[in-house]
């Protein structure tokens, strides 16, 4: 189903008007001069670690440990994304190093 040119505009206006919102909408509720709330301060501290434990709970839900390879080409691509992290502490290093090395394994030893 194609969309007309009306419905076009809006869904572009709509994306948009989404995108400006949260962009502008913290510095209008938390402006510079302003401490910020220590909820937020809390949410800040407790989502990044909330979102990596929720995807690797999502990327292991179909992981058979029970089969071969056991688990552990996604075991070895967790290990070294930790090993890279701990050592350089740059996240895009981190999960490519991972994501490389699952990849390989998957493709080359477990193929």
């Amino acid at each position: 189903m194609k969309m007309s040119l009306l419905q076009q505009i809006i869904t572009i206006a709509a994306v948009v008007l989404g995108t400006m919102l949260t962009r502008f909408l913290p510095f209008l509720f938390f402006p510079a001069g302003r401490k910020t709330p220590p909820f937020v301060q809390y949410l800040g501290r407790m989502l990044p670690l909330s979102v990596f434990s929720l995807l690797i709970v999502y990327c292991l839900r179909h992981v058979s440990f029970l089969q071969s390879p056991y688990g552990l080409p996604e075991l070895l691509g967790i290990g070294v994304t930790v090993a890279l992290h701990a050592w350089k502490r740059q996240m895009l290093l981190s999960i490519a190093g991972g994501t490389l090395t699952y990849m390989l394994l998957v493709q080359t030893v477990w193929a």
